[in-house]
């Protein structure tokens, strides 16, 4: 099926020079976060979890882990706007393994990446998943 003239396909992305730099310190923003270890994550698996204004200053607060798309919410908003001692606590290494697949494509692609390359098991669920 050919694109119609409505919906081209994307154009290729084509980065400036500052574009690249940016796009790396940003990355490395996230990079920064990561705990050593997913054996670090042992934050709650169930119950309701109220975040700090530093990372709910958008939207909810509190999430109830019992409902599927609070806890997806719960999770795509700690690995945007956590700080890195925040993940221990708010963050769970088997739910996290568990939700990848479906968190994967609601985080950005600086996050799905830094995670993924520092946690190959995460990608790994990707391939089993598949």
């Amino acid at each position: 099926m050919s694109s119609s003239p409505q919906h081209p396909a994307p154009a290729p992305l084509d980065l400036s020079g500052t574009d690249v730099e940016d796009l790396a310190l940003y990355r490395e923003k996230f990079r920064r976060r990561l705990p050593e270890s997913l054996d670090e994550l042992r934050g709650p698996t169930q119950g309701v979890v109220d975040l700090p204004p530093h990372m709910a200053w958008s939207g909810m607060t509190s999430y109830d882990l019992g409902k599927p798309r609070q806890r997806m919410g719960l999770y795509r908003t700690v690995l945007h706007e956590s700080l890195r001692d925040d993940l221990p606590r708010y963050l769970n290494q088997d739910l996290l393994l568990q939700l990848w697949p479906v968190l994967r494509p609601l985080v950005g692609r600086s996050v799905r990446s830094v995670w993924e390359d520092a946690f190959p098991q995460l990608a790994s669920r990707i391939r089993a998943a598949a």
